[in-house]
């Protein structure tokens, strides 16, 4: 499932691709992905005439924002949208077209149908389902160190679970929170309430620090994913924990493993993210330094794309 890099990198390419297009008609051949409104000819009569404005995001969601109305979109597993010319004919699995004024057709495809697909009038979209309930936005300027303690508070649930969990920190998924954990050298059945200040400290840097590097890699193409140009990710190459079971730890060489922690495949370093209940070393005092000074970099080479 793409996690938020993979959603940013796609929120970035339809940006460029589709601002300032206007539909001129909308073709549905699976309707089970519209959720607001559910029938077809309604949802395609709402949007004719309508002109893309701007290409937003909310955690995994995109939220493609027209005159007069919002369009939000969960890629799910394995949905993916793309540009083409009218000409060109549709791959299989493409259930939704919006065929523009000028020729083009922005296409989505899902050959695991699971994606969603809500209208709302501006606004209305983040007071209701899908979006109302989510967490906070770690690559924003609001997702300071405070506010991250906050949200972990006396929770006794295990950090890997409490940040898959959306209504917590959005977007980060299971490739993302392995590696910041390892990042962070916290072991992911320790309980959040066990987390010392410094590892909690440890921990927002690593989770800054590793999605900001994905997103300026263009995220991770572990599977299918691909963005709105068809171009494949980059940050797989840069994995230091997840999917490398049996692999030497690239910080003490010390064999990744493997386990299921909240019922999703878990990949740890059992040297550099002791089991709960350990104190951090003076080394992690280090690895705070060098955290911040990434991460400092890091976010003006993102500051620099976006300009």
């Amino acid at each position: 499932m793409p996690e938020l890099p993979e959603v940013e990198t796609v929120r970035r390419t339809l940006s460029q691709l589709i601002t300032g297009k206007q539909i001129d008609r909308v073709t549905v051949s699976l309707p089970r992905i519209l959720q607001k409104p559910d029938d077809p000819l309604v949802f395609a009569a709402q949007l004719e005439g309508r002109t893309f404005q701007s290409v937003e995001r909310r955690g995994k969601f995109l939220r493609l924002v027209m005159d007069g109305l919002v369009l939000v979109s969960h890629l799910r597993m394995e949905g993916r949208y793309g540009l083409f010319d009218s000409e060109t004919l549709p791959e299989k699995h493409t259930h939704v077209i919006f065929h523009f004024t000028d020729g083009t057709e922005l296409r989505y495809k899902d050959v695991r149908q699971f994606g969603t697909m809500h209208l709302f009038m501006p606004g209305e979209e983040l007071q209701a389902p899908p979006l109302n309930k989510l967490g906070l936005e770690p690559l924003e300027e609001g997702f300071t160190l405070e506010v991250f303690r906050r949200a972990l508070g006396k929770r006794s649930t295990k950090i890997k679970p409490l940040l898959l969990n959306q209504e917590v920190v959005v977007g980060l998924g299971n490739i993302y929170v392995d590696e910041a954990l390892h990042m962070a050298g916290i072991h992911p059945e320790t309980s959040a309430n066990e987390l010392k200040r410094k590892e909690q400290e440890l921990l927002h840097l690593a989770i800054v620090e590793t999605l900001s590097a994905a997103v300026e890699a263009g995220g991770s193409s572990i599977k299918s994913y691909v963005n709105g140009q068809g171009e494949m990710g980059l940050f797989q190459h840069s994995l230091k924990a997840y999917g490398r079971t049996g692999e030497p730890c690239l910080n003490c060489g010390n064999l990744i493993e493997k386990s299921v922690v909240g019922g999703r495949g878990t990949h740890i370093c059992p040297k550099c993210q002791k089991q709960p209940h350990n104190n951090i070393s003076k080394s992690d005092s280090n690895s705070m330094n060098t955290l911040k000074q990434r991460n400092n970099k890091v976010k003006d080479r993102l500051d620099g794309l976006d300009n």
